[in-house]
């Protein structure tokens, strides 16, 4: 019913997403996302192509503007050639704050920026396929030089599968028109959310491309508390809740708890975040709302929670890896389920 993937910590590095993408393969899990946070997500994807033979493996995602298209470009080339096209691109564009002061990049308009982006790299993927000139013209950003000495060549699997994170609508809709696929925040993953909100302005991305949207790859990466046993699974649930309070302090992920009418939920985490009471903001989130946000069960029954849940949404979905490898073939049989 499922691909599923599976997820990377955010701190994990170099000289350890090797072992973690093999295991991950042996598991059976059909892809693996990387991150691009504390360690740069294109060379985690190097070391996790190179270390299977198998498994997809995708940036989730890669910070789009501060770095060139035609880097990028070359990158993901390379990656989809070693690895005989088993590599996707997905990028972001993360927050204005972070891509001036962090990184020193420029903050445009995000939405046709991205836009360009994408399509500028796959202007320079054709020129490196066929030899063709290249000559991408955008108000962002322009591409008029490829000496053929800087021209990688052409590759057996020049497709490589381009996916977005979105979470507003014009963001949203503009990966229905121009993208492989979309990657959503865990913020976004309530089927209700989906299905109302989500769904409808992929909708009328697609509709704007003349595209049916039958092959777009829509990702749903829920924070899910399982494990082996339910005292597991209750831990898993109070870390959910810890994390849904500090995501929820961002007003920009605000639209879903609307949605349920929880609007005072993100004000009251803003104000707590505002003032540093880091610990009580737990405690705004309450169990209605986990319950919306949050799969839960152990690991024999959380493939079922999952179909409940997402069937007819979504056919790719995120899973976590067990935080001990003894319970790796309990996961295992989950996530054959969730294939089945």
């Amino acid at each position: 019913m499922f691909q599923v993937f599976a997820a990377t910590p955010e701190d994990m590095g170099p000289g350890e997403i090797g072992a973690h993408a093999a295991r991950a393969e042996a598991m059976g899990f059909d892809g693996l996302q990387v991150p691009d946070a504390l360690h740069d997500g294109l060379l985690l994807a190097a070391m996790a192509l190179h270390a299977t033979r198998r498994l997809i493996v995708g940036t989730g995602v890669l910070v789009a503007f501060p770095r060139s298209p035609m880097t990028v470009a070359v990158a993901s080339w390379d990656l989809q050639k070693m690895s005989g096209g088993r590599f996707e691109l997905g990028l972001g564009t993360q927050i204005r704050q972070n891509i001036e002061q962090r990184y020193s990049a420029r903050w445009d308009s995000p939405v046709p920026q991205l836009r360009e982006y994408v399509q500028s790299l796959r202007a320079i993927f054709h020129s490196f396929q066929t030899g063709e000139k290249l000559d991408f013209r955008g108000e962002h950003y322009t591409f008029t030089r490829l000496q053929p000495f800087f021209n990688p060549g052409p590759i057996d699997d020049p497709g490589i599968p381009i996916l977005c994170g979105a979470v507003g609508p014009d963001m949203t809709r503009m990966v229905g028109r121009i993208a492989d696929g979309m990657i959503t925040h865990p913020t976004n993953t309530p089927p209700e959310y989906i299905r109302e909100v989500c769904l409808p302005r992929l909708q009328a991305g697609f509709r704007r491309a003349g595209r049916d949207g039958e092959d777009f790859r829509l990702v749903l990466g829920p924070l899910t508390a399982t494990g082996r046993d339910e005292e597991t699974v209750a831990a898993e649930w109070e870390k959910q809740r810890n994390l849904l309070g500090f995501l929820y302090s961002t007003p920009a992920y605000w639209p879903s708890l609307e949605l349920f009418g929880w609007q005072d939920k993100g004000r009251q985490l803003q104000a707590r975040t505002r003032s540093g009471d880091w610990q009580a903001m737990r405690d705004v989130v309450t169990d209605e709302m986990l319950d919306k946000f949050v799969p839960r069960g152990t690991y024999d029954v959380i493939a079922d929670v999952y179909r409940q849940r997402y069937a007819g949404l979504t056919r790719r979905i995120t899973f976590p890896m067990p935080g001990d490898p003894a319970d790796d073939a309990l996961a295992a049989a989950a996530i054959a389920r969730l294939k089945q």
